[in-house]
């Protein structure tokens, strides 16, 4: 903040909820004039503007949600100096016209968020960003900030070249989130394993990830009938539906939004307690951002997955489908493969994810589930030389299911139709059962000794094949957990209230949801669960006493500290 308040360019990397905003934020209340901050969402400029003018700062955000009147009082807000941010999307940013409304007003700095998406590299490309390179030129000696919280280091390189701030500082902090504990199992069930997990969160809120709009609508209408409150959201849905049920899950409580990844960023919902991904994501960053979407208050919560092989056929199929330059498609396919490695690791998930972001981890986190029930591992070497030998036997035209049906001796129509049931593979690997095939063929791929055809998800051998094939390097592979019964006991809160607390802060709860309610705000712009938990703690009978407590500055104290004192007056 010191830098850029003295005039410094930056470029921010911190991890999701640990205070990115206020990087900008604070050099733009310091600094004489307004600052621009850019960003792709509309509801991210929403939910930042409205935090702001609950603190008391002049904020406000240009999009095509305004009706042209809103947007005229913004514009002659800019110009009176009455401004202090001014949040715009890259595409308006760039236009002649807001451009020559830029020069007639002072401009205290240009803030990037999300700058990743600047990035062929990054997980979220968006070519629009590229064009933010011409701020250094049309806007000499005004501070510019590039932030974002998922950049491996050759993104972090593409963001510094593209935006031209190899002469500005970088700032990066751990990207380790502590307070999030992850699970990543195969998938058997997918569903059952679903209800399993949301069965320790009851009353609580969180994202369920799908990677269709067809699985996001089924999953939510199963989760309703097994009496779990859930609302589906996708881009192809109705808007006012879409909006509607987005709305429900930041105000609301006991609630399970099964989405795409078209939901989620500039969602500061911070207490979501889980995230879960009924399918794998495309890429270790895409997986950071969406689990880093939990917990943003920094008290504990869940970040679960259940994954197949069928879904890295899914992913590179959709990666050979599309419109992408060669390179891109490139690129695409080494981030699936390092999710996948991770999702296949024996080692500490922390320690792995970040390693990917050129973080070391000493490992041994206490909060994965590698950490807290190591897998055990087996010598698979003769077990990996088979499924090499079935997958060139057979042609390497065929994906994991017909080839492990080789392996197993099945004499299925499309086995005979190919004559496959007289290769000398054929029944090789009858007495390994079906899901340990299943595990072989996933951890093989993820080991880079295979790879899946984009196209059609037939499998390959790679040249790391061969050392294994000539008997010169030995395979030691994950040995598949049982699986899990239904677990009783909810995992115990790290910061438990006694029974009496615990009473105070659901009242201050209720208290928050009507003042959120009156005003049409999520709960948490009002306080957050934290401070909330501090007052059920502290009990404070004065202002001066609530004041000292966290999350409370002087706007909100005046605004809302004599309703929550009444509560706390109520328990005396």
């Amino acid at each position: 903040m010191r830098h850029v308040v003295a005039g410094g360019d930056a470029v921010v990397l911190l991890p999701t909820g640990a205070g990115k905003s206020l990087c900008y934020q604070v050099p733009a209340l310091c600094r004489p004039g307004v600052a621009i901050v850019v960003s792709p969402l509309i509801a991210l400029m929403r939910d930042q503007v409205e935090a702001l003018r609950q603190q008391g700062v002049e904020a406000a955000a240009l999009n095509s949600a305004l009706t042209p009147d809103e947007q005229r009082d913004v514009r002659d807000r800019l110009y009176s100096g009455e401004l202090k941010l001014l949040y715009v999307a890259p595409e308006r940013l760039m236009t002649p016209g807001f451009q020559q409304m830029l020069r007639d007003a002072p401009i205290s700095l240009f803030a990037i968020d999300e700058a990743h998406c600047v990035s062929q590299w990054g997980h979220d490309f968006r070519p629009e960003y590229r064009q933010l390179s011409q701020i250094a030129e049309n806007f000499p000696g005004v501070p510019r900030m590039a932030l974002t919280a998922t950049a491996d280091p050759q993104t972090r390189a593409d963001i510094i070249e593209r935006l031209q701030l190899k002469e500005g500082r970088v700032f990066a902090a751990s990207f380790d989130r502590p307070n999030i504990s992850y699970t990543i199992t195969r998938r058997d069930n997918g569903r059952d394993q679903l209800r399993q997990f949301l069965s320790r969160h009851e009353g609580k809120s969180g994202i369920v990830y799908c990677l269709s709009r067809k699985k996001v609508e089924e999953t939510a209408a199963w989760l309703n009938e097994k009496g779990i409150r859930a609302l589906p959201y996708h881009a192809g849905m109705d808007a006012r539906i879409r909006s509607k049920n987005q709305d429900a899950f930041l105000t609301e409580e006991n609630l399970a939004l099964v989405a795409t990844v078209a939901f989620g960023m500039g969602i500061d919902k911070p207490d979501v307690r889980y995230v879960a991904h009924l399918d794998m994501p495309g890429s270790v960053e895409a997986y950071y951002q969406e689990t880093g979407r939990a917990g943003r208050d920094g008290e504990p919560s869940e970040a679960w997955m259940a994954f197949g092989l069928g879904d890295v056929a899914q992913r590179s199929r959709m990666i050979g489908q599309g419109d992408a330059p060669e390179e891109v498609k490139r690129i695409e396919r080494s981030k699936l493969n390092a999710l996948l490695a991770i999702c296949e690791t024996t080692a500490c998930r922390r320690q792995s994810i970040l390693a990917h972001f050129g973080e070391a981890h000493p490992g041994n986190c206490g909060n994965c589930d590698n950490c807290t029930a190591p897998a055990d591992t087996w010598d698979a070497t003769e077990a990996t030389k088979m499924a090499l030998s079935a997958i060139y036997r057979t042609g390497q035209t065929f994906g994991a299911g017909h080839v492990i049906d080789v392996l197993r001796g099945k004499t299925t129509d499309k086995v005979i139709s190919f004559s496959h049931n007289n290769l000398t593979v054929f029944e090789l690997g009858k007495d390994i059962d079906q899901k340990t095939w299943q595990s072989v063929f996933r951890q093989l791929t993820a080991m880079g000794l295979i790879r899946v055809d984009s196209e059609y998800g037939a499998l390959k051998l790679t040249d790391a094949s061969r050392p294994v094939l000539r008997g010169e390097q030995p395979v030691h592979l994950r040995k598949e957990a049982p699986k899990q019964t239904k677990k009783d006991a909810r995992r115990e809160k790290a910061a438990a209230l006694g029974d009496e607390a615990h009473a105070v802060f659901d009242d201050l709860r209720a208290e928050r949801a009507r003042i959120a309610k009156a005003q049409g705000v999520p709960p948490y712009v009002v306080f957050h669960d934290s401070t909330l938990r501090a007052m059920a703690e502290a009990r404070p009978t004065t202002l001066d006493e609530m004041a000292a407590l966290p999350g409370i500055g002087q706007a909100k104290l005046t605004r809302y500290g004599e309703s929550f004192l009444a509560v706390l007056k109520a328990h005396e």
